[in-house]
């Protein structure tokens, strides 16, 4: 009876057999850090160039095991080393970079997966078939395979727009935030009169596959990356709806099983955390998802917005209209020898003689722009605004939606209100002769000033308060069942998270001491409702104002508790921060500089200058001028000197040797620049740099 042969070994999904140990290490020689550096480096040394071959990115192991870990890490919430990824994990990575090199990868795939989550232990041949249709049909999370794509992508496209991006956006970017958008106001925008707030946060809900990919093209000819994005866009998210049927029976249940999390599996974000990212202002509520892109869809969002800020830019150059009267304004590029703006100006405060000037910054979706001059030139500004949007982005805008404001009415944006304050500081001057005059100047201030209104709004939008005129606190019943020392550091953090956001409002200790007023009169009506204390007032007499007396029992006023809490045998409760506004820090006033950029460009353009050979030679070259000597040319000297004039120490007296090295490399003599030893000279200087 002929044996029957035993059966093949199962392939990985890729179709490929699995790799062997040595060609996974060859795989991985170099550090994806390393990489990610140089790929930052190359971006920003040449800003103009089309890149065309980016494929060799996408084929670097390296980068595909970073986004890996970085994608792990949000699943489980610990960054995994390298050297503790499994090698299954390693050889299914590998099969799902060789799929997309391959075209052979689909975006959404929800039963055709290369990898999978460590976190999702669910074996697809056990279900039944009503499961895997429900997972074909319903809303599910992004798939893991599908955040690895798009965390590769971003780590290769990134450096490559970031060296290119306009000056004027500040969101979805590296190293900029909305503090920066308003360091920026109260630097730049002082002085202007006219204010044109837009609101394009429509281009954020979906954009046309059409300008997306020629957005990209502009820059990247790249057809395997192009066409990976297009796919990601133009593949359908499937999404569901509940049944009306099926909310009823889940609202008839009386009793319904408390999911237990597992050791690995993300903890629920805390309390105060949920609380301040509802605190949000409202430009930083919308977060474009077009497709399956996920963490993409906010860099394309830049990419196609990035052109509306480079036709800004051209117009600022094109407005600017500089007077002789205004010195503060004589500069375009933002007054570097006058002054900061944000102090008080002295211009004309009548005459048609005036600097007419504009300025733009864009957060997302919402613009700003400022203008001095007449209104006209601002509802000139506002009409070819108008036409460029519709003519690039097919989108539609009319005077109300970019309404011309002044400043004395106050521009609200970013939750803080522009608002302009006239001042008569007095002038000092030294006039012809020595003699000094002082006279009354007037001048205006831009005011940045936290909006005490949207404070309200967001308040009572999370359900701390109700009422406008007369805010009353409400409790915060989601602490219930937590301890006083775990609610008080909770809202001990959301405090400080407060007094962070406000750091750079004129009006910081009054708008930080209302957040504490209103926290604290929620948590005293908690504990009123929990400990069955009736009023606050009870709650503050036991607990004291900053209720770090325990209410539990009320051994807040036992001396008992006192005692022990002196001999250090009990825990003691943290208060809330800020109960009085002479805590709260005073504004942050530190002067912004001009041109400012994040400290990793820094890092990058000081690198390349360093790096560059020219500059080397400039700096030898500017020494050679002056007559200098740099300390590495010293040492090379005194080594040369030493090694020719070798000297035995026993045969010197010990005065004469120190009198020797002394002087070594001062005379000419001993340098042995005289009587035809200039190139014995360089080559030791040489030799002495090298050693």
């Amino acid at each position: 009876m002929a044996m029957s042969s035993p059966p093949p070994p199962p392939r990985p999904p890729s179709g490929r057999l699995p790799p062997d140990p040595d060609d996974l290490s060859a795989l991985m020689k170099e550090d994806a850090i390393s990489v990610c550096s140089s790929m930052w480096i190359d971006s920003f040394r040449d800003t103009e160039c089309t890149v065309s071959n980016l494929a060799t990115h996408l084929r670097r192991f390296e980068l595909w095991v970073l986004a890996y870990q970085k994608v792990c890490a949000e699943e489980t919430g610990s960054f995994t080393p390298r050297s503790a990824i499994q090698r299954s994990a390693l050889e299914d990575l590998l099969g799902l970079r060789n799929a997309v090199l391959d075209s052979r990868f689909k975006w959404g795939a929800r039963l055709e997966s290369f990898i999978r989550s460590p976190k999702d232990k669910v074996d697809l041949q056990t279900l039944s078939k009503r499961k895997i249709k429900a997972i074909l049909t319903t809303t599910q999370p992004t798939a893991f395979q599908d955040r690895i794509v798009q965390e590769v992508l971003l780590m290769i496209l990134e450096p490559i727009y970031e060296a290119r991006f306009s000056h004027k956006s500040y969101s979805f970017r590296p190293g900029r935030n909305a503090h920066t958008v308003l360091r920026v106001i109260r630097r730049s925008f002082a002085g202007y009169l006219w204010y044109i707030k837009g609101d394009l946060s429509t281009i954020l809900d979906g954009m046309k596959v059409g300008l997306v990919i020629g957005a990209l093209l502009r820059d990247v000819r790249d057809r395997k990356v192009v066409d990976l994005i297009k796919s990601a866009l133009v593949t359908a998210v499937i999404t569901s709806r509940v049944d009306e049927g099926e909310k009823k029976k889940k609202k008839k249940r009386k009793y319904q099983k408390k999911r237990v999390l597992a050791e690995d599996e993300p903890k629920p974000d805390p309390y105060w955390l949920q609380s301040f990212f509802g605190f949000a202002p409202e430009e930083a509520e919308k977060l474009p998802s077009w497709g399956h892109c996920g963490v993409l869809s906010p860099f394309l969002a830049n990419v196609c917005l990035d052109e509306l800020d480079k036709w800004m830019e051209g117009k600022i150059k094109e407005f600017y209209q500089p007077s002789k009267s205004d010195v503060i304004w004589n500069s375009p590029e933002g007054e570097e020898e006058q002054g900061n703006t944000s102090w008080p100006e002295f211009v004309p405060t009548s005459g048609p003689d005036k600097t007419r000037k504009m300025d733009y910054v864009r957060y997302g979706g919402h613009i700003l722009v400022g203008v001095r001059g007449p209104r006209a030139d601002a509802a000139t500004l506002r009409k070819q605004l108008i036409e460029f949007c519709d003519q690039k982005y097919q989108l539609k805008l009319d005077n109300e939606s970019l309404p011309i404001e002044h400043i004395t009415k106050g521009i609200l944006f970013l939750d803080h209100v522009l608002c302009r304050r006239v001042v008569y500081p007095t002038l000092r001057y030294t006039a012809t002769g020595g003699k000094i005059i002082s006279e009354k100047g007037v001048g205006t201030l831009l005011s940045v000033t936290a909006s005490l209104r949207q404070c309200i709004r967001q308040f009572r939008k999370l359900g701390y308060l109700k009422g406008d005129r007369d805010p009353d606190p409400q409790p915060c019943f989601r602490m219930f069942h937590a301890t006083q020392a775990h609610t008080n550091a909770q809202m001990n953090k959301f405090l400080l998270a407060m007094v962070e956001w406000y750091r750079y409002a004129d009006n910081r200790k009054k708008v930080v001491n209302f957040c504490s007023y209103i926290i604290r009169g929620s948590l005293a009506k908690l504990y009123a409702a929990k400990y069955k204390l009736r009023s606050r007032a009870k709650v503050y007499k036991i607990a004291s104002r900053t209720l770090s007396r325990p209410l539990k029992e009320k051994k807040g006023q036992s001396p008992e508790y006192h005692n022990l809490l002196r001999m250090g045998l009990v825990d003691s409760i943290d208060g809330l921060h800020f109960t009085r506004m002479s805590l709260v820090p005073d504004p942050d006033y530190t002067p912004f500089p001009s041109g400012w950029r994040p400290d990793h460009e820094k890092v990058l353009l000081e690198y390349i200058r360093l790096a560059d050979p020219k500059t080397i030679e400039e700096q030898r070259t500017y020494l050679k001028e002056q007559g200098l000597i740099t300390p590495q040319d010293y040492i090379s000297m005194l080594v040369w000197n030493y090694k020719r004039n070798a000297i035995v120490v026993g045969q010197l007296p010990l005065k004469e040797i120190c009198n020797r090295v002394t002087h070594m490399g001062t005379s000419q003599e001993d340098v042995g620049i005289q009587h035809g030893d200039e190139e014995e000279t360089r080559e030791g200087f040489g030799a002495g740099q090298m050693q």
